[in-house]
């Protein structure tokens, strides 16, 4: 069989079954390359439907870097070539691979395949950390790779071998990917009839749906025209999900409703605007349409389309008629709470995707979505858009990437306590042998962070700073800590990071040598707890700090510190603190789609390890001060709360006011003094009575002192925030705080002024 008639027999294949094929060309990459253009060329497909993901240039067809490879999402195409030769990463190959449409071919120039496992070194770049190199990086992931392609249906493969002597190149079919669809297999998506319910979206917006499951969708959504209800929209990649939160928001806005759309960026939700704006202007009520400058839709009957990231959609939730909240899963939990402050809302979330998944959304928000007062309605998309169900490159994507990777079901970890569980050290030939094994542990981090990637499945699989260790429930995975070894670097790699040079896999030593200026820091050796995961079905059992526990008896002895860096919440922020983890760092911006401020926390395990916590612990309170009134003055207030306790007071030092300065103090408090006229007095103070246990305070005078004093918030606003009756009560209740100042810190001169002044 030659290349020519293997690429016309997959191509007429995969027309005819409406599903795509995928097709390797194996061998020199310029040989590969001659051979991709010879599949585009036999197939007779239109060159504007071709593209080539490559580093290579000059090709007459549409190009695209492997960085680039996202800007396919969103698009169509008969044939995607990825050359994997140079750049490859698992990223790209989840990327490009949900642009080819039914029908298209998916054809990747690799290696021979026997070569693979010892190639691919773009991939081993991206998990070769220091101080290890490439020799350290195994070679798991990428002979799961060559076993896939080798027996999943749906692959072809052909092997090209270049003559030495000539230009000339053989060809060898070792499989032909034909799978020999049933004859009677629907050639497109279904459009059954759908039940409307009676809905009030227009006929227009069902029209547009290209399957049942959309226009089923559209139908659920149409629910949002009331007040108090609440849709969640779930569905793998390429169900159309976008473009049926668009048709319900166009359909809302004609309505004359105000629509507020969210989503960890603008490119998330574009294709909502896209889909509400040809709604709109086949309607014949489109206004003003979008662009990127002004994310935003009019219509003639008064309704619009509007999106804000979330930090910016929270605060407006409550002055809209609907709030669709797209890529759900990327934005924070707490975020998703205060949109249900609208009257009605819908949360979109893709389920299986390359860049993170839904499950995790399902698993933290559902509770707190339930106990809101909406009525809550969930419709799944099962049902693909550009190619037909079952599709054989999706599952083998899919197997490939770990995509659909899940936790063990409920009912088999739900029992488990820190007493049942068996503590275990995962190595990564287990995890590579096991393929249940591995599917439960990535399952479990996929599911707690939404983040997780493809290339994460590479790292768990290879990188050589990494331990695995696991929390066991009658042979079921229950608990997930993954750590990352972090320092140990040498003498030039960190002057040149202490200079500004970046250095990969190191974020802790990183922050401390570049951002903190501490050049030494980077010589010690930790592990940082990179991701850390406990069954939904086992929370709030301690089970996620025994596990700490035991990793840390694992390694103590081995490293000087452990530490963390993760988006601040109250939550986190006690939890590590409740693990002895203490705080050195508070990152000065916000995260563009949280609206969280990243903290660094160190907890030692020898004597550098401590020295070097309690220099940066120390740090860290000199200059939170002046930070949090100016830099960080935007961050919550129970997270400074959170963050000085764990921060704790100064070793071997307290307070040292001046007889002056504690008169000040007692004058607030009992005589006619004002807070205004020492606030560097009372911030030392405040700092020093948040930094350790004062039952003394109560919980709104601890907020007083973050908002007003910390955080330099105007007193009508700390009063408003605080719920006081009036800004004057508010300022009153400063006096209060200074008499508990008084009584806990102050000696003689405070008492005598109190005595004084009564």
């Amino acid at each position: 069989m030659t290349l020519a008639e293997l690429a016309g027999d997959l191509r007429a294949e995969a027309c005819r079954a409406n599903e795509r094929r995928l097709l390797v060309l194996a061998g020199p990459r310029q040989a590969g390359i001659d051979a991709a253009y010879s599949v585009v060329e036999s197939t007779a497909v239109d060159p504007e439907d071709v593209s080539f993901v490559t580093t290579r240039e000059g090709f007459r067809f549409h190009r695209l870097p492997p960085t680039g490879a996202g800007d396919l999402l969103g698009t169509t195409r008969e044939i995607v070539v990825l050359d994997c030769h140079a750049d490859f990463s698992a990223n790209t190959l989840g990327q490009v691979a949900g642009a080819v449409d039914g029908g298209g071919l998916l054809v990747l120039l690799t290696p021979p395949l026997a070569e693979i496992p010892t190639r691919l070194e773009a991939l081993v770049d991206r998990v070769a950390v220091p101080p290890f190199d490439r020799s350290a990086v195994g070679n798991r992931f990428r002979h799961r790779l060559v076993e896939t392609l080798s027996t999943h249906p749906g692959v072809a493969i052909a092997e090209l071998e270049a003559d030495d002597d000539a230009d000339a190149v053989s060809i060898t079919v070792d499989r032909d990917g034909l799978t020999q669809p049933p004859a009677d297999r629907p050639e497109g998506a279904s459009r059954r009839s759908v039940d409307r319910r009676e809905t009030p979206f227009p006929t227009a917006a069902f029209a547009a749906c290209l399957t049942d499951d959309q226009a089923r969708a559209v139908a659920h959504l149409s629910a949002l025209s009331e007040p108090d209800h609440a849709v969640v929209l779930e569905a793998d990649r390429g169900r159309g999900k976008s473009s049926a939160a668009g048709l319900a928001a166009g359909s809302l806005a004609a309505a004359g409703r105000d629509v507020l759309v969210t989503a960890p960026a603008f490119d998330n939700a574009a294709p909502i605007f896209t889909r509400a704006e040809r709604l709109l202007d086949r309607l014949d009520v489109l206004s003003t349409a979008a662009n990127t400058d002004s994310p935003r839709l009019t219509a003639s009957t008064g309704g619009r389309i509007r999106f804000r990231t979330p930090p910016e959609a929270t605060p407006l939730a409550e002055t809209v008629d609907v709030v669709i909240a797209d890529e759900a899963a990327a934005i924070p939990v707490d975020r998703l709470e205060s949109l249900l402050a609208a009257p009605a809302a819908a949360f979109c979330t893709t389920v299986h995707g390359y860049e993170g998944t839904g499950r995790g959304f399902d698993v933290r928000f559902r509770d707190r979505l339930a106990e809101s007062h909406h009525r809550i309605e969930t419709v799944e998309l099962a049902e693909p858009i550009r190619y037909a169900r079952g599709d054989p490159v999706e599952s083998w994507l899919f197997r490939t990437l770990l995509l659909d990777a899940a936790p063990p079901v409920d009912q088999l970890v739900a029992g488990a306590t820190p007493e049942r569980v068996d503590y275990r050290r995962l190595t990564q030939d287990e995890l590579a042998g096991d393929e249940q094994l591995l599917r439960s542990v990535f399952g479990l981090l996929v599911v707690a962070h939404y983040r997780t990637e493809p290339t994460d499945l590479v790292r768990l699989l290879d990188a050589p700073n990494l331990e695995v260790c696991a929390l066991e429930v009658s042979g079921h995975v229950v608990s997930v800590a993954v750590l990352a070894r972090e320092g140990g670097l040498d003498a030039d790699l960190r002057a040149s990071i202490y200079e500004g040079q970046r250095v990969r896999g190191n974020m802790l030593p990183d922050v401390l040598t570049s951002q903190l200026r501490d050049e030494a820091a980077a010589g010690l050796v930790g592990y940082r707890v990179m991701r850390i995961a406990t069954h939904h079905a086992a929370r709030s059992k301690g089970l996620g700090s025994y596990l700490l526990e035991r990793c840390h008896a694992e390694f103590a002895d081995a490293v000087d510190w452990f530490g963390v860096g993760y988006g601040a919440t109250p939550r986190l922020v006690g939890f590590w603190r409740a693990n002895d983890y203490r705080p050195v760092h508070l990152s000065i911006t916000a995260n563009d789609r949280s609206g969280e401020h990243s903290a660094l926390m160190l907890r030692p395990s020898s004597a550098a390890g401590r020295e070097l916590v309690d220099r940066h612990t120390a740090r860290l309170r000199e200059r939170i001060g002046p930070m949090l009134c100016d830099v960080l003055s935007d961050v919550d207030p129970d997270v400074v709360r959170e963050l000085l306790a764990a921060a704790g007071p100064p070793t071997g030092g307290d307070l040292d006011l001046t007889d002056r300065e504690w008169q000040v103090v007692a004058g607030v408090g009992y005589g006619p003094g004002t807070y205004e006229a020492a606030p560097g007095v009372f911030r030392r103070l405040s700092l020093a009575a948040l930094s350790r246990p004062v039952d003394e305070l109560t919980e709104r005078q601890a907020h007083l002192l973050i908002r007003k004093v910390l955080q330099g918030e105007p007193w009508a606003s700390v009063a408003e925030a605080l719920d006081y009756a009036s800004t004057s009560q508010c300022m009153r209740e400063m006096g209060a705080v200074a008499r508990t100042f008084c009584a806990v810190f102050g000696g003689a001169v405070a008492e005598a002024e109190r005595e004084r002044y009564e």
